[in-house]
């Protein structure tokens, strides 16, 4: 075989590369295998790569062959690649010449028959049940009287005319529609979308937020109605804050978001009369309902009135309920004047009694013996102020030998208070004199700022300050008119001034040049000193 390729071979084979060679198979296959439709399992899917690109392999119990999805493609395919799923690829075969392999470029999938669209769905229909999505517990009730009805469903079929129909006969609410596709390709991210925009509302913000939701779609084959057996719509179904209605297919049609929705209606037009009540019948219940209560009130007010009457026919006469109180009245009206006269007689007597003690020697006897207790009480504190005195001598006595040696520490301590005041006075003087030295400083540095910033130090250099007649600067001629006192300061000192007209400017003198010799004036020219 090395002879082949060798320039001296005699043989009359083409010589090719390998790139070469990789490059003429890759043609001749895509050439033969452009558009081909493979029917085999799903193996070794992982999901799509951080690429976005999705690779497994297709398989039959003697083959196999290698597939890929491109990005553009995967997020275009009407049915998510899973392990073990029979499908039916549609593409092209193509190499791969970095390892000498084929594979099927996959543009569109879709499952291998109505058996592998019902195993599907039943084995999405565990898998969600073992999730808990089904779970009952789950479910809300419908509110009996909503004021807002969010419908989702295709603006254009029969459906929706059904529904707004059957809401206005019914019971007329506000009725709000999400436009979504029910059927191909993205049909089920718009439906999900749709359930999770309308919990997005705020309860009071500009859109109302609906009291309920209806899920509708008219009747049609497994494939038409697969949106709604997606992922996506069932977890958004499960996951809604707002009551939900299926109502998709006829009566006979089950799809698994009928089982993730809290209550499932046979038929769009079911749905309606689960979300409203009938207006009609709720009147006629409402004007039962008050007639009964009428006539009620009337029959507990009669029987009311009933026992008032016997209850009044059983208490006595007003005169028999008075007739005790005034007997007793009477008694005693007539035991007050005899209950006066015996009252007097006793405060009289008792006062008597209180006058016989009051004699003239019984008050003189109280009075000296007052007064023998008080000289006594005086005695008593003469005595104790003299024990006081004697007690309170020693300290003073103390004190007094005290005072006389006071002097002498009063000395020393006056010595000991004077060097301390010399040496306090000596650190006072010094830190005095650092504190000067650091304001000095630091008023230098102000003044040398001040001097740098100084105007006068302009007028140096030959510029000069104009002041007005009440000494205010001047910053534009058109602040001075002719005649006016002015003074002007130049660095060695200030001289006065008054004021002419004020020269033309640039433009005016342009235009007189213009003008005709015999029509210009001679220019003006004044002193300002």
């Amino acid at each position: 075989m090395s002879n082949v390729f060798e320039n001296d071979s005699p043989s009359n084979l083409t010589e090719y590369s390998v790139s070469e060679l990789s490059g003429s198979i890759k043609r001749t296959v895509e050439t033969a295998f452009d558009q081909v439709r493979v029917r085999g399992e799903i193996s070794g899917y992982r999901g799509p790569h951080s690429s976005g690109h999705a690779y497994f392999s297709l398989k039959d119990d003697r083959a196999r062959i290698d597939a890929v999805v491109w990005k553009g493609n995967f997020s275009r395919l009407k049915f998510r690649p899973e392990e073990g799923m029979e499908v039916i690829a549609t593409g092209k075969i193509t190499t791969f010449p970095g390892s000498s392999k084929y594979q099927i470029v996959i543009e569109t999938l879709e499952p291998a028959g109505a058996g592998a669209l019902m195993a599907l769905i039943e084995e999405r229909k565990r898998r969600f049940g073992a999730e808990g999505l089904f779970d009952p517990s789950r479910k809300r009730r419908l509110p009996f009287m909503p004021k807002v009805i969010g419908v989702v469903t295709s603006p254009t079929g029969a459906v929706i005319r059904d529904i707004l129909h059957r809401i206005s006969d019914r019971f007329p609410v506000h009725v709000i529609v999400w436009p979504v596709k029910v059927q191909g390709e993205g049909s089920g991210e718009e439906v999900a979308n749709a359930i999770r925009g309308f919990n997005s509302f705020e309860t009071r913000g500009d859109m109302p937020r609906p009291d309920v939701l209806i899920v509708a779609r008219g009747g049609g084959s497994l494939e038409d109605l697969w949106s709604f057996n997606d992922e996506i719509v069932v977890r958004a179904t499960a996951e809604s804050q707002i009551p939900l209605i299926s109502a998709v297919g006829h009566e006979t049609d089950w799809t698994l978001i009928d089982y993730a929705a809290d209550v499932r209606a046979p038929t769009p037009t079911g749905a309606a009369e689960m979300a409203v009540p009938v207006k009609a019948e709720l009147e006629a219940q409402t004007a039962a309902l008050g007639a009964r209560l009428q006539g009620c009130m009337s029959r507990r007010m009669d029987h009311h009135r009933q026992s008032v009457r016997a209850l009044v026919r059983a208490l006595p006469s007003l005169d028999q309920l008075l007739a005790l109180p005034r007997r007793r009245f009477d008694e005693a009206a007539a035991g007050l004047g005899r209950g006066l006269e015996l009252n007097t007689i006793n405060k009289r007597r008792s006062f008597e009694r209180t006058a016989a003690h009051l004699r003239p020697d019984v008050l003189s006897n109280r009075i000296t013996e007052r007064r023998q207790y008080l000289n006594e009480r005086i005695t008593r504190a003469e005595r104790t102020i003299e024990r006081f005195i004697e007690r309170s001598r020693a300290p003073v006595s103390r004190a007094d030998a005290i005072f006389a040696t006071l002097p002498a520490r009063l000395k020393t301590q006056t010595s000991r208070l004077r060097d301390r005041l010399a040496n306090l006075s000596r650190h006072a003087d010094t830190a005095v004199a650092h504190q000067l030295t650091r304001a000095r400083g630091e008023v230098a540095a102000q003044y040398r700022v001040l001097q740098s910033l100084s105007y006068e130090n302009v007028l140096k250099r030959g510029f000069a300050v104009i002041r007005d007649d009440e000494n205010r600067p001047v910053s534009q001629a058109a602040m001075l008119s002719a005649g006016s006192g002015i003074s002007i300061q130049f660095a060695d000192g200030r001289v006065g001034a008054v004021t002419t007209e004020g020269l033309p400017s640039s433009s005016t003198l342009k235009k007189r040049a213009q003008k005709p010799q015999d029509e210009q004036a001679p220019p003006k020219q004044g002193s300002l000193f």
